[in-house]
């Protein structure tokens, strides 16, 4: 069963900016797009990892973005027929030399496990990289598999 805890915090998606949808299911599969971090007023978080924002808040942010994820599941498919998470990709808006995307990343897979379990433990990339769309910190993709 899913924390209603974190149910409490999920809003309702954003619209894609550009020519996709936010996920796509093929053969039980539910591959999730690149999202985005929101802050609590619904605002979209923008600035570079090792600038703007430290590893620490980095990590709240990739929550974050992690939060935006359930809330495309909850809304497309409800997060309780998802049976578990299989690959996170995630991208981290940083300076030149920033070497922790991983814990930035961290926020994000520790969400999927706190809301999983055993099941929310998954496959990962973390890659730095210059900018992302609109200054985001931190952008995260998935995969999952329906029950």
């Amino acid at each position: 069963m899913i924390d209603p805890k974190i149910i409490k915090l999920l809003r309702k998606p954003p619209s894609p900016i550009g020519n996709f949808r936010n996920s796509q299911l093929i053969d039980g599969l539910v591959y999730v797009s690149g999202q985005g971090p929101f802050d609590d007023n619904g605002n979209l978080i923008i600035g570079k990892i090792g600038k703007e924002f430290n590893t620490d808040e980095g990590n709240q942010i990739a929550r974050k973005v992690g939060l935006t994820i359930l809330s495309v599941l909850h809304e497309g498919y409800g997060l309780e027929n998802i049976d578990r998470v299989i690959k996170l990709t995630g991208y981290v808006n940083c300076i030149d030399g920033f070497k922790e995307q991983p814990k930035v990343i961290n926020g994000c897979s520790d969400l999927m496990v706190e809301c999983f379990g055993e099941n929310g433990i998954h496959a990962r990339s973390a890659v730095g990289i210059y900018i992302l769309p609109n200054n985001i910190p931190v952008e995260i993709e998935g995969i999952f598999k329906l029950k």
